[in-house]
């Protein structure tokens, strides 16, 4: 009779629910995700709840294949040695595998009074907050978004369009990673939804009040509302757990996404370190590392050697409110190029890559196996050029 292995999956976000799913190509693996909510976020939503055009929430019932099992709980310490899960309701969970998906938050702010005045945005209960907080504020409002990435972006267009007064503090370029074409055409976008778009380095924000915001060149915003959209950071967890991290806390593993300090242990998603070169983080990459981490599994159950991770980025993808959006083509090294969709075309976009990053679940739930994903020499490459690089394998 062939024993039964146990696979204990941190974290149901993107990674998290795709490296779960894909496990169930074996009947005699048993999967259990673990997960501090009962529902799925896609995050890719997180602006649109704040705008008040989506609720940014899907039932795990519709994404996670048959027989595996949720647990709704916090993980307060991964035992390695002793492998099993700490809860924070007081139980434990044992394992023969680890995935550890942990996922990201928003980076605590170190501009002095952004903590207690400046609102979040990377999470379901933060965008919550958020809203019921717009929700309460005048219409006049004055209302500032500090960072010019997607996030800050995307947040600032969904509120101008809505005839809210934004100002979209960058602190640097607007959307660093698009191309000066594209990011005219964004420019170009939130001026006509009434953003001012104020960017430089003499626009970083250097303080936030109750109804204010500093910047570096000495200027004071008014701020009603002040939205917070700067940096993502990780959980403590695998630091917490005693396991090595990078210098922002990802679990450091090899090219195989497998855990330095233990085989058994293998990360994907925004919270892995490979070689200690992460990816970028997003809902793409995510996917494709938690399907990287599963097959990682299945070969050391099976017998057989990993494969190192393979992942190249053919686009990334901005919302400028609920009819426009910039669909920014990339080339393998994730380097922006000159060619891109803009206006209601990219609003398409934009739309089937946010329900495609949930229909990619779905259908790996039904057919575990089946995902894939562009490849590249592009990784190989910058291994090359790193000393002291950690082995493709553990």
């Amino acid at each position: 009779m062939t024993e039964n292995i146990d696979v204990v999956v941190i974290g149901g976000g993107y990674a998290g629910v795709m490296a779960a799913n894909r496990l169930t190509q074996r009947d005699d693996v048993t999967v259990t995700l673990i997960n501090p909510r009962p529902v799925f976020v896609p995050r890719l939503r997180l602006h649109q709840l704040v705008g008040g055009s989506h609720d940014a929430v899907v039932d795990y019932r519709e994404i996670l294949a048959d027989g595996i099992r949720l647990v709704v709980d916090n993980v307060t310490r991964i035992d390695a040695a002793g492998r099993g899960i700490e809860l924070a309701s007081g139980g434990t969970v044992g394992y023969d595998h680890l995935v550890y998906a942990a996922g990201s938050v928003g980076a605590e702010p170190r501009v002095p009074g952004a903590a207690e005045f400046a609102h979040p945005i990377a999470t379901l209960e933060a965008a919550q907050r958020l809203r019921s907080v717009l929700d309460a504020a005048p219409a006049t409002a004055e209302v500032t978004v500090v960072g010019g990435g997607p996030t800050g972006i995307e947040t600032a267009a969904e509120l101008g369009e809505q005839g809210r007064r934004v100002t979209l503090l960058c602190g640097g370029v607007l959307g660093p990673y698009l191309h000066p074409r594209a990011r005219r055409t964004a420019a170009k976008r939130l001026a006509r939804l009434g953003v001012t778009v104020l960017d430089g380095p003499d626009t970083k924000a250097t303080a936030v009040t109750q109804h204010a915001v500093h910047l570096a060149d000495g200027r004071e915003l008014p701020s009603e509302v002040t939205i917070w959209t700067v940096g993502f950071g990780v959980p403590d967890l695998a630091a917490r757990s005693g396991l090595s991290t990078d210098s922002a806390g990802r679990l450091l593993t090899d090219e195989t996404l497998t855990s330095v300090d233990d085989e058994r242990i293998v990360a994907a998603g925004d919270s892995a370190a490979p070689s200690d070169l992460p990816f970028r983080m997003s809902a793409y990459a995510a996917g494709c590392l938690g399907a990287h981490a599963a097959d990682t599994v299945l070969n050391r159950i099976a017998g057989k050697r990993p494969a190192p991770i393979d992942l190249s980025f053919p686009a990334m993808c901005i919302s400028l409110g609920r009819h426009a959006a910039v669909f920014q083509l990339a080339g393998k090294d994730d380097t922006a190029k000159r060619l891109y969709v803009s206006g209601s075309a990219g609003a398409k976009l934009k739309e089937i890559s946010c329900r495609f990053s949930v229909k990619h679940l779905m259908k790996e739930a039904s057919k575990p196996g089946s995902h894939t994903w562009p490849k590249g020499d592009h990784r190989r490459q910058l291994l090359q050029a790193k000393p002291g690089t950690a082995s493709t394998t553990a």
